[in-house]
């Protein structure tokens, strides 16, 4: 599944009905929320609830997400008044 398909922008999760994010190995799609994994097999997405697996690690690097929920870190080390 490639980045910027236009399948990414109606896919959710069979669990919560969220978005999912594409991993930037494209081998499976990612819910942040739920720390899921549901992984793609010859293109095609498994979106069953039993096919889901925890993520044991970190959140993954992703490739097409933005996130623009989260405002500016004040742990950047910008100027500050």
């Amino acid at each position: 599944m490639k980045p910027d398909s236009p399948l990414l922008k109606i896919l959710a999760c069979p669990l919560d009905k969220g978005p999912l994010i594409l991993e930037e190995a494209g081998g499976a799609l990612y819910n942040p929320r739920l720390r899921r994994r549901y992984p793609i097999v010859d293109g095609i997405p498994q979106l069953l609830p039993s096919s889901g697996v925890p993520a044991v690690e970190e959140e993954p690097t992703v490739g097409n997400r933005h996130d623009v929920s989260a405002g500016p870190s004040d742990s950047a080390g910008g100027d500050r008044a």
